[in-house]
């Protein structure tokens, strides 16, 4: 509540306002407040790492010529410059890494764990919090396992090699920018310091105008 100074009365703030182009209306209060919750951090980064004896965390920081590399390899530009990373060890051997991931969808982010096996393939891809009141099928496998295999030289994109979900094509498309973001991170600062990583492949002209149209960039 705020106490307005004028009239000593209790105001309530300003409710936001998003209007939804593809309904032809404002969001309702149920719509705007919408909220799931399938996983902490912690319980995402068990699912990808269910046989690891070991389970660390440490944060990935970018210095700005690097952060501009990652942009201008997978097409689009991003405000983060650090990001959680859950890497899973049995007897000194690396199982994989899981980056955290906040990308917007229609309307709000949507946060994400996108797992990577060691060869730098996606191995899993697990919503964390889902904030739209529509497209929540891409917490579902028979959505989500198409990321699985992929790596930074697959397009990841929308009728290329990902199907999407009618009703939810900005949250598709959210996501799977956010899985190529992942496995390029992993790949230029995990792997390729190990001497495993491989040559990308980087983003054209198209790809750049596509991300940037999608991500309001």
């Amino acid at each position: 509540m705020v106490l307005s100074s004028s009239t000593g009365f209790a105001e309530e703030p300003p409710q936001e306002k998003i209007w939804d182009h593809e309904l032809k209306r404002w969001l309702n209060a149920e719509e705007l407040g919408h909220l799931e919750i399938y996983f902490t951090e912690e319980e995402a980064a068990k699912v990808m790492f269910p046989e690891s004896e070991k389970i660390r965390k440490e944060v990935l920081t970018l210095t700005p010529a690097q952060k501009t590399m990652v942009e201008q390899t997978i097409g689009w530009k991003f405000p983060e410059t650090s990001f959680d990373v859950y890497i899973g060890e049995t007897k000194g051997k690396i199982d994989g890494y899981a980056m955290v991931q906040n990308t917007i969808g229609k309307h709000r982010p949507i946060t994400y764990m996108v797992g990577v096996d060691p060869s730098g393939e996606c191995m899993n891809f697990e919503v964390l919090v889902y904030r739209e009141a529509r497209g929540n099928e891409i917490a579902t496998k028979r959505f989500n396992f198409q990321y699985e295999g992929k790596d930074v030289n697959d397009p990841i994109r929308i009728n290329r090699d990902i199907i999407n979900i009618t009703g939810a094509t900005m949250s598709v498309r959210s996501s799977s920018a956010g899985v190529k973001r992942v496995l390029v991170l992993v790949n230029e600062f995990y792997l390729k310091p190990r001497g495993l990583g491989t040559e990308i492949v980087a983003a054209g002209k198209s790809e750049k105008g596509f991300f940037e149209s999608i991500l309001g960039l």
